[in-house]
């Protein structure tokens, strides 16, 4: 089970998932920006996540909910608003219709997630709760970030489209004349708070902000 809410009814929650694709800091700095915007987080990490974190960033992930959601929270998280799910949490909201958030994004979200959905496996609580996102119609938005692609990666992604999925390969722009690599990181971030319509200040907006 993961950390349970307590004392606080949290009106806006998104599920979050990080898998293992190349770019944690994508999924993390999504995380940073969902709880400074006071929304409660279910986060799922699949253990090749936990393998990517380690050799992109250096950081060895916590294995206790607790542990983890004070090192990837830190002081950003309210009491409550970060609930860790393991990858058999079958009894968590994310798992069910009835109890989902109505918002999920896969960020960054593998070749092998993206094909398990796309089939419409449910493996794992990362599959079923995608799942669940595309049989209730709720928001689902994948961050993928395989290069070169297959035709078997693009027609799993037309298949996804076609069900009202938003895909967004993890592509930033270079209009912006970044600086660094958190400036990339921002661009794409930000493009995927505009999906989810949260107020963002990390990017200026082309022809409205100067």
């Amino acid at each position: 089970m993961g950390i349970q809410a307590e004392g606080q009814y949290w009106q806006n929650r998104i599920t979050l998932a990080l898998t293992g694709a190349s770019g944690f800091a994508y999924g993390k700095r999504l995380l940073e920006c969902l709880l400074a915007a006071d929304y409660q987080v279910y986060l799922l990490i699949s253990d090749a996540a936990r393998a990517v974190a380690e050799c992109e960033q250096g950081l060895q992930l916590e294995v206790s909910d607790q542990a983890l959601a004070l090192q990837l929270g830190g002081e950003v998280a309210s009491k409550g608003q970060l609930q860790i799910c393991t990858s058999k949490d079958w009894m968590s909201p994310v798992a069910s219709g009835s109890g989902a958030p109505k918002a999920m994004v896969i960020c960054p979200c593998s070749g092998g997630t993206l094909s398990a959905i796309a089939h419409g496996a449910s493996n794992n609580l990362i599959e079923r709760a995608a799942d669940v996102a595309i049989k209730e119609r709720n928001q689902l938005i994948i961050v993928t970030r395989e290069m070169p692609v297959s035709a078997i990666h693009l027609e799993n992604m037309l298949t996804l489209a076609r069900l009202g999925v938003t895909v967004m390969p993890a592509s930033p722009g270079f209009y912006q004349q970044p600086q660094s690599i958190n400036d990339l990181v921002d661009f794409v971030v930000a493009r995927i708070l505009d999906q989810l319509a949260i107020d963002q200040t990390l990017t200026p907006r082309w022809g409205v902000d100067t």
